[in-house]
């Protein structure tokens, strides 16, 4: 275990990935999904919230830059209508499962299922992107996946109490960027569909 400051290493490491992305955005060189992007930003402030009312401290702190990113994304495909990706019926399905997941928090008092229907509600935001990651690799930039994992992994490491408000949020991140790095940086959607 390291010293929990180090959490602050995540935010740096998270907050460098995000801006790369952030920038990218902008000058129109990736194509972020809206839907994916704003859930993105809500349901780890869901999580955050909840971390904090558990007392989990210096950790919570990249579960809060998880969610403050993300929404400087999700605007930024506002100021470029090259960086704007189709949105989909599928899309929307998708925002309503992670907003369904977001109002399952409201109606707990439980942080630990509060936590838990925030990680619901981020996966279902990611999907749109996971797909598109799978497909169009192109259109997506690694950058914030690959600092989000290296966040995770030192949070990780600065965990003394090793119960689900602590790590849950955590795990989640490194294992959902994980396949994002997979699919991005080492275009594993296109080695997949060719041995299928």
């Amino acid at each position: 275990m390291i010293d929990e400051k180090f959490v602050l290493l995540a935010l740096l490491l998270n907050t460098y990935g995000d801006l790369k992305y952030l920038v990218a955005t902008i000058k129109g060189q990736i194509k972020p999904n809206k839907v994916t992007w704003l859930f993105w930003a809500i349901a780890p402030m869901v999580a955050f919230s909840a971390e904090i009312s558990k007392g989990v401290g210096w950790a919570s702190i990249m579960t809060l830059s998880v969610g403050l990113n993300p929404l400087l994304v999700f605007f930024a495909t506002f100021i470029n209508k090259k960086a704007e990706w189709k949105i989909t019926l599928f899309d929307m399905i998708c925002g309503l499962l992670s907003l369904f997941g977001i109002v399952l928090w409201v109606m707990t008092s439980d942080a630990n299922l509060a936590i838990f229907f925030a990680i619901l509600a981020d996966f279902f935001a990611g999907v749109p992107t996971l797909i598109k990651s799978y497909y169009h690799p192109e259109t997506e930039n690694a950058s914030p996946f690959i600092f989000a994992c290296l966040a995770a992994i030192i949070t990780l490491a600065t965990i003394k109490t090793w119960d689900f408000a602590h790590y849950g949020f955590p795990v989640a991140i490194f294992v959902f960027c994980s396949i994002f790095v997979l699919l991005i940086k080492f275009k594993m959607g296109n080695f997949v569909r060719r041995v299928l």
